[in-house]
Parts: structure tokens; C-alpha cells; sequence
């Protein structure tokens, strides 16, 4: 298990890392459905912070087996079995989200995560082997940073409930901080095409959960009271904040822009705000059609937020971390800023609210399309 190269022409996507995101999916859609769930039932405070803790564990696990893939993948049968098991952690994970979202009860999570981080390690022990020097250190360095940090989640099970919160917060700085321990004086060879393109085919997969989520909510709706009149202006507008943020996101390629690991880092970690915002687009449309339908016990207001915020958090993460490098005027830099504002002032907008977001959305890329036409060159 050789490392790759950084300058390997033609570095695409496999087929596995695909099937990998997909199954993925299957937990970024059990988490927005409990988040459904509590935030309708007016459970807004339990609902975010448990959203969080469970989105952030499950971007993390596809964070280190994409960033390890991009330098190390050889592609062959022990590697293949090595991810078919990170797999499976994947769906024992997925199959424990309700009980962490809901009892706080993460036993059957951090088996999963135990399945997944057995398989990691010992593809950095492989790698290791296969290597020399500088390489094997920082192979032998993610091999024992990753098993220290499995020994404290199981640890964590074991901490009474009121410090729990705190152990998984803890313990989550541990994990972001193995990257840069070690990495601090080699770096691994991830190839920034291909990075950026398997951050790109995520956000694909991710919208398109978000799409999924928000036609079987309007499926439901339309079989108990077939009022289509009540629920075109959400599935409308939500629609167009979907195709909007597929739009703005590949506005612009960003692999040249990762040149270093402190930029690639910054880039990566930032992106649990992309992938986080754009699954929570879908889980709010079906907050939204339910509170039009009657099902969710929370305001109008309160409804249209859910579809809202995440909607504008997305277009100001994608700004940070993507548009803005390649923005060469001021109207171009404030187009996206201001769009997120706008998208927030539309929850005010009563049961237009989605449609009037969508509409801001819409207009966003016409107006990023015309001023980048008008820029002058460089």
C-alpha cells in the first residue's frame, strides 16, 4: 500500500468510495428524520443539539476514510474487505441515531464507530508497513491517535449522564485534533482533484437526500387531504433553494485553491457547516409541510425557519469557504452575504415564507451568473 501521488493525472472517484457515500446516506437520513420529529413536537433546543452531536460523528467517519483513500487507496481485495467493514460500522451507527437522539443512549453508536475505527486503524498499520520514514511515522501516528480516541468513546459510556455532553464534546476535539498532530511535520499525499470532487459527489448525495425527504413528506401530506394548493408554494420554493445550492456550490472548482494542508484542513473541517445545512434543508421542508398539514405542534414562523436558517447557513459556508477565493469585485463578494440575509428575512413571510426563500435563491444565481459575465478578466 504505496502512497499515491499528489500529481497523479486523471485521480477520479472509485466506485467504492460511491458505494461507500451512499450508504452514508442512510444515517444523514435517520438524523434529519429525528430531527423532524423534535422540532415539530416543539423540541427545538434537544432537536439542534442532538442533530449536531450525531451529523458531526457521522461527517467525521467519512472525513477519515476520504482524506485516508486520497492518499493511500491501492484498490485491492484487502483494502476492499477493509471497506466493506467500515461499512457496516456505518449501518450499526446509523441503526443506534434514534436511541443517542433521543435517550442521550449512544452504546449501540459506539459500536459502530468501534466496527469503523478497527478497519481505519488497520489500514494505517498496512499503510505503515508498506512505508518508509516520514510516511510511516505519520501512518503509525493516525493508527494511534484513531485507537485512542475509539478507547475514549467506549470510556464515555461509562460517564455518568450529566457529564456526558461534555465527554462527547472532549472527546470530539480529540478526533479533529489527530489530523494535525499527525500531520505536523510530513503530509500525507491527498490528491486535491480528487478531494475535492469526493467533497462535491457528498453534497450531491446529501441534496439529494434532502429532495428525497421533502417529496415523500409532500407524497404523505397530499394521501391524507389532497389540498395540492396548500403545499405547491413549499415543494416550489423548496426546490428552488435545492437546484440554487447545487448552483452556487459548483459555481466554481476549488481543487487548486488546496495547495497546503492548512488550507485543505480549513476547507474540510468547515465543510460539517456545508453538509450539515444543506441535510437540514430537507428536514425543515418536512417540518414545514407538516405544520401546513396540521402535524407539527409549532408556529407558522417557527416552521419556515427550520427551512430558513440552514437554507442561509449553507449559502454563507459555501461562500466562506469556496466562493470567495474567486470572487474579484465587491458586488460578487456581498452576493451570497446578502442573499443569506434576505433568505433569513423571508421567514417572516408567513406560508410564503419557503417560496419567497427559493425565489431570493433563485435570483442569487442569476445575479452571480450576470456579474460574473460583467467581471473584468484576469
Amino acid at each position: 500500500m504505496a502512497p499515491r501521488s499528489r500529481t497523479e493525472a486523471h485521480r477520479a472517484a472509485t466506485p467504492l468510495e460511491l458505494f461507500f457515500d451512499l450508504c452514508f446516506v442512510v444515517a444523514v437520513a435517520q438524523a434529519g428524520a429525528r430531527l423532524v420529529h423534535d422540532v415539530a413536537e416543539g423540541h427545538f433546543g434537544h432537536g439542534l443539539a442532538a442533530y449536531l452531536a450525531v451529523f458531526a460523528a457521522v461527517w467525521w467517519a467519512w472525513m477519515n476514510f476520504t482524506w485516508f483513500a486520497s492518499a493511500y487507496d491501492c484498490d485491492d481485495v484487502p483494502y476492499r474487505v477493509m471497506t466493506l467493514v467500515q461499512i457496516t460500522g456505518v449501518l450499526i451507527f446509523a441503526a443506534g441515531i434514534p436511541r443517542a437522539f433521543d435517550n442521550g443512549d449512544w452504546t449501540v453508536g459506539v459500536i459502530g464507530y468501534a466496527v469503523m475505527r478497527l478497519a481505519l486503524a488497520g489500514q494505517w498499520l498496512r499503510a505503515a508497513l508498506s512505508t518508509g520514514g516520514a510516511d510511516r511515522r505519520v501512518a503509525l501516528r493516525y493508527a494511534a491517535g484513531v485507537a485512542v480516541c475509539q478507547v475514549g468513546w467506549v470510556a464515555m459510556l461509562l460517564v455518568p449522564d450529566s457529564a456526558r455532553n461534555w465527554a462527547f464534546v472532549a472527546l470530539f476535539l480529540c478526533e479533529l485534533s489527530v489530523p494535525a498532530l499527525a500531520e505536523r511535520d510530513h503530509q500525507t499525499p491527498w490528491h486535491p482533484h480528487h478531494i475535492a470532487e469526493r467533497y462535491g459527489l457528498f453534497t450531491i448525495i446529501v441534496l439529494g437526500e434532502t429532495i428525497a425527504a421533502a417529496t415523500v413528506a409532500v407524497q404523505e401530506a397530499l394521501n391524507e387531504h389532497d389540498e395540492l394548493w396548500r403545499l405547491v408554494p413549499i415543494a416550489g420554493g423548496g426546490l428552488l433553494i435545492v437546484f440554487a445550492a447545487y448552483w452556487i456550490y459548483f459555481a466554481v472548482p476549488i481543487h487548486d485553491h488546496l495547495r497546503s494542508n492548512r488550507q485543505a484542513f480549513l476547507w474540510g473541517y468547515g465543510h460539517v457547516l456545508v453538509f450539515g445545512s444543506a441535510a437540514a434543508i430537507g428536514a425543515g421542508i418536512e417540518i414545514a409541510v407538516e405544520q401546513t398539514d396540521g402535524k407539527a405542534h409549532i408556529s407558522t414562523t417557527a416552521a419556515s425557519a427550520a427551512v430558513t436558517i440552514p437554507a442561509a447557513l449553507f449559502l454563507l459556508a459555501v461562500w466562506a469557504l469556496h466562493s470567495r477565493h474567486f470572487k474579484r469585485t465587491a458586488a460578487q463578494q456581498l452576493t451570497l452575504p446578502v442573499a443569506a440575509a434576505l433568505v433569513l428575512a423571508s421567514t417572516f413571510a408567513g406560508h410564503w415564507a419557503v417560496l419567497v426563500a427559493g425565489l431570493v435563491a433563485a435570483a442569487t444565481v442569476a445575479v452571480g451568473v450576470t456579474l460574473a459575465a460583467r467581471a473584468p478578466r484576469t
